[in-house]
């Protein structure tokens, strides 16, 4: 009989996960407590068209993604387009997307610009990320940029990615988000693009699903588990909607302070330092509009007024026959997970949202818009907080058959799509005598025997 192996949520760590262990013969069933898979990659339905619910973009630096997705047959659905990024300060949009423009931005002196590509390059150098864990993110830019330069672009580009915990988060942040932005491409002509699947992540997560179901795999929705034992004799045993089911490994992806109380200490130990891992949620409306609002992807904003933590125009990049005529801005506002605001009325969030709306956008009219539509997420990424990777819970599990795989591990990365792919891929290379199939051990054993 075919391996069998549960895998616990339908994130895009858990269908990537599935679909490689499927491919290999491993019989799967992902158990999703949502009523859609995909976690913070799902989609959405705007109405006339579907689209991601969050916003994701692919660099052209993202090899581990962009070759998974040829490896699962959308490397044609891939599109590219040119990458624009603007800043609000008093009162103003500036454009700071090429080299020339940032030469000619007012609020940074030519002595602070110098400094500024200064702070680029050293990121690009450093290699051992661990020298900056202890410093503050805001210290090391105050340091290496001075405080105006820090104050009129650093600090805005920290509030849209991270709200006012940015003052907690440690260097590795900056450093991290450099190096990834900034990496060598693999060709000049995608150097300045962002790119997209076609259809949005909905495309990519109905392939995986058609690969997993293709291979024999099962995926569950809606199907919260409630309770995870070592099996009588071997392998594990989930406890789901009131009865059991019997795996011979399973495999945890959510963070992990929602899965300890599930397992029982057979399993599986954290041992977690004194501060355990905060993590940082989301309250992002999200404006379908009959025209345009900016011309940029990524709007990072030096006004503590507005309700926001930055604005993405969707529509800048993913042209608008792909949402039925229609331009998409997301308004996303970063709160700790447990933070009064991530729980007021929708009412409420609303009418600041459009309040701050009306005062980035003055000409903004009520006939323009076809729609709001209001997405939160709790748990988006971990805080990388001062000396984060001693944070981080040291997960021991203490039975073969039960494995974790989540984000909280990682320690040197932004939170994104291809450092998932990549922790999958490191997951399956190193455990891959773990999930081996009958076929896998007679193929290996034929190759031995037919060795000179």
């Amino acid at each position: 009989m075919p391996l069998r192996v549960g895998i616990i949520g339908a994130g895009i760590m858990g269908l990537a996960l599935a679909q490689r262990l499927s491919a290999r013969g491993v019989r799967v069933t992902v158990l999703e407590r949502e009523r859609q898979a995909g976690g913070l990659t799902t989609y959405h339905d705007y109405g006339l068209f579907w689209w991601d619910r969050f916003y994701h973009v692919i660099l052209s630096s993202d090899t581990q993604l962009i070759q998974y997705l040829h490896e699962i047959g959308l490397g044609d659905r891939l599109r590219w387009s040119a990458a624009r990024a603007g800043l609000y300060a008093k009162g103003r949009f500036y454009s700071v997307s090429t080299t020339l423009e940032l030469l000619r931005f007012p609020l940074v002196g030519i002595i602070g610009k110098l400094r500024l590509a200064r702070t680029i390059l050293a990121c690009n150098r450093i290699r051992d990320w661990r020298e900056l864990e202890s410093v503050s993110v805001e210290e090391w830019l105050i340091r290496m940029c001075g405080r105006r330069t820090y104050e009129a672009f650093w600090k805005p580009l920290l509030l849209a990615k991270l709200g006012a915990q940015y003052k907690r988060v440690s260097a590795v942040f900056i450093w991290s988000y450099i190096t990834r932005l900034f990496s060598t491409r693999d060709t000049t002509a995608q150097r300045n693009q962002l790119g997209y699947v076609s259809g949005g992540y909905r495309t990519v997560i109905t392939r995986l699903e058609e690969l997993i179901q293709a291979a024999g795999g099962t995926i569950r929705l809606n199907t919260p588990v409630q309770a995870i034992e070592p099996g009588a004799h071997a392998g594990i045993t989930i406890k789901i909607n009131g009865g059991h089911e019997h795996f011979d490994k399973v495999i945890w992806t959510g963070p992990i302070d929602a899965g300890s109380p599930l397992a029982t200490q057979g399993l599986v130990s954290v041992e977690a330092s004194a501060d355990p891992i905060e993590y940082l949620g989301v309250v992002c409306p999200v404006l379908v509009t009959r025209r345009p609002l900016l011309p940029y992807y990524t709007l990072n904003l030096a006004d503590a007024d507005v309700p926001f933590t930055g604005v993405i125009g969707m529509s800048s990049i993913v042209p608008t026959d792909e949402t039925a005529g229609y331009y998409l801005t997301y308004f996303p506002k970063y709160v700790p997970t447990g933070d009064p605001e991530f729980h007021l009325p929708d009412e409420t969030i609303t009418q600041r949202f459009f309040e701050g709306a009306r005062r980035l956008f003055p000409d903004l009219r009520e006939s323009d818009v076809v729609g709001l539509h209001l997405n939160k997420a709790a748990k988006v990424q971990p805080l990388q907080v001062l000396d984060y990777s001693k944070r981080v819970p040291r997960v021991t599990t203490r039975h073969t058959d039960f494995f974790v795989l989540n984000t909280s591990q990682f320690v040197n990365s932004t939170l994104n799509n291809n450092a998932v792919i990549r922790a999958v891929n490191e997951f399956v290379q190193e455990h891959h005598l773990c999930f081996e199939t009958a076929e896998d051990r007679s193929a290996s054993a034929l190759s031995t025997l037919s060795s000179p």
